[in-house]
């Protein structure tokens, strides 16, 4: 029987019930929803398989260790107990992350560097001085997160290595594009699966059009990265990766339009140049239009729009209140019979729209708190509509059942619970105030207080760290070393083309 084990999968804020069914689709078992994140059981294929396949996580998580600390020196000895000679080798590169919510540790940075000291001291003590892993902060070999609930202190190791809303497709953007993840889980919280035409009339960059073919085709979201970080675990199964890696046997056809619109020329082109790269250009028509200029006879039947306006921050017009005005206009109008998710910021906004909402759901776009709003257009009078049978109830998900809700366990519940699960739950005691944790410590930041990070904007060919070279020489029409070759390029179709129980060239 093939070992299970424990997975927690990083989503965002309104998202979790989502992702929640992608991992039980996937063979995932014991699924449990809190906030921002899922937790979950299964064995190798699952864990590649989440991170192939969920369109709405942002990384999957491994813990491979649990106890209780009281402060930073019992965070040091803890973590140095452990056997770290499990994960990773004198001669491998580490990098961690810190997460914490908590008043006990509240400076991430003297966390990072206690728990490397102890991890580094845990080698030196087994195998010399000089014999210990290297820090890197840039392409390690593995991956540690460290996440601190107070005084619960949870170590995994990251299995998807860079963040899992970088597909690789998006090669161009404009000022505000939303992030992937968000756009994936937009769309499936909708309910929208393909079967129906879709329109985003405000496309900007392209990010919803593009996931909204992906879902339609049922192309796996991770078949676009260069890596992951579980490639480089000691307990690397390539050839299940491989096999899992090639399967498009689910792919299929898309039968419905997906039309996308822009006012601006720009970002049409930025559009284009998206598609063309996720392979998906061939099933998204494409159209510089204003939404004020969208006419009955623009739209293919009934089905749904998505769409992100400006909310007046990043991006901005002469008259915030007039488009949400032609918004609200436009449906009633135009857009008759169909399903609009509208995802906004000022609920002065929304309110120029005049319509009632079926459905509110909180959800962070960036930094931003915004509101997805659906509403459902029909034709004439409510009383009529729901003579004849209409609803005014939202289509979308349902909510996350509660014996899905993950709730806060009571410190023994939690001990004991990490120790059935080969964790250590164990606890320490309080030791004298380190005099140089105090010379790190910071200012309570209060128990939620998120650390804002910068975004980082991918602005190179995202396939051309990718392994198989013959691919990368058809999608460019160059050879591996930048000459132009005179063979046409091909559709998408390529493979993963790596000999089994043979590592892949990373120097590619």
């Amino acid at each position: 029987m093939k070992e299970q084990f424990e997975m927690v999968a990083k989503t965002l804020q309104g998202l979790e019930d989502v992702l929640a069914d992608e991992l039980k689709a996937l063979g995932a078992q014991n699924i449990q929803v809190g906030r921002r994140v899922v937790s979950f059981e299964g064995d190798n294929e699952v864990l590649y398989k989440a991170n192939l396949c969920c369109r709405t996580a942002l990384r999957i998580l491994k813990p491979i260790c649990k106890f209780i600390a009281h402060d930073t020196d019992s965070l040091y000895e803890m973590t140095k107990e452990f056997d770290w000679t499990q994960i990773i080798t004198v001669d491998d590169s580490i990098v961690i992350d810190t997460v914490a919510y908590s008043d006990i540790f509240n400076h991430t940075r003297f966390v990072t560097y206690r728990i490397k000291d102890a991890i580094v001291d845990h080698f030196k003590d087994r195998f010399g001085a000089d014999k210990r892993p290297n820090v890197c902060l840039e392409d390690a070999d593995v991956m540690i997160n460290v996440h601190i609930d107070e005084d619960r202190v949870t170590i995994s190791l990251d299995s998807s290595g860079e963040s899992l809303h970088r597909r690789g497709y998006r090669v161009a953007q404009n000022d505000a594009p939303i992030n992937e993840v968000l756009a994936a889980g937009i769309i499936l919280k909708s309910g929208w699966n393909g079967q129906t035409p879709l329109i985003d009339p405000m496309c900007g960059s392209g990010t919803f059009l593009i996931e909204a073919a992906l879902i339609a085709a049922n192309i796996n979201p991770g078949v676009f990265r260069s890596s992951f970080a579980f490639e480089k675990w000691k307990d690397f199964d390539q050839e299940l990766f491989d096999r899992l890696y090639n399967d498009d046997s689910n792919e299929r056809e898309v039968t419905q339009p997906i039309i996308g619109a822009d006012i601006s020329p720009k970002a049409i082109a930025i559009t284009q140049a998206n598609m063309k790269q996720a392979g998906v250009a061939k099933y998204i028509d494409l159209h510089i239009r204003p939404i004020a200029d969208w006419t009955a006879e623009d739209v293919p039947g009934k089905g749904y729009i998505i769409t992100n306006p400006p909310y007046g921050e990043r991006i901005m017009t002469d008259d915030m209140d007039a488009l949400y005005t032609t918004i609200g206009s436009q449906l009633k109008h135009v857009f008759t019979g169909f399903n609009a998710w509208i995802i906004g910021f000022r609920d002065e906004h929304f309110k120029k729209i005049g319509l009632a909402a079926s459905s509110k759901t909180p959800m962070l776009n960036g930094s931003l708190e915004c509101e997805l709003r659906e509403y459902i257009i029909f034709d004439g009078e409510k009383k009529a509509f729901r003579r004849e049978g209409g609803s005014l109830k939202s289509q979308g998900r349902e909510a996350t059942p509660k014996d899905r809700r993950m709730r806060r366990k009571s410190d023994q519940e939690w001990k004991a619970d990490a120790r059935k699960k080969g964790f250590g739950g164990k606890e320490s005691r309080p030791a004298p105030r380190n005099p140089l944790e105090a010379r790190y410590q910071g200012k309570p930041k209060g128990r939620f207080q998120r650390e804002n990070r910068p975004a980082v904007v991918n602005s190179e060919n995202p396939l051309a760290a990718r392994r198989n070279e013959q691919w990368l020489e058809e999608i460019l029409n160059r050879s591996a070393n930048g000459e132009k070759k005179t063979t046409p390029a091909t559709k998408r179709g390529w493979k993963r083309n790596t000999p089994k129980n043979n590592k892949p060239d990373n120097n590619d």
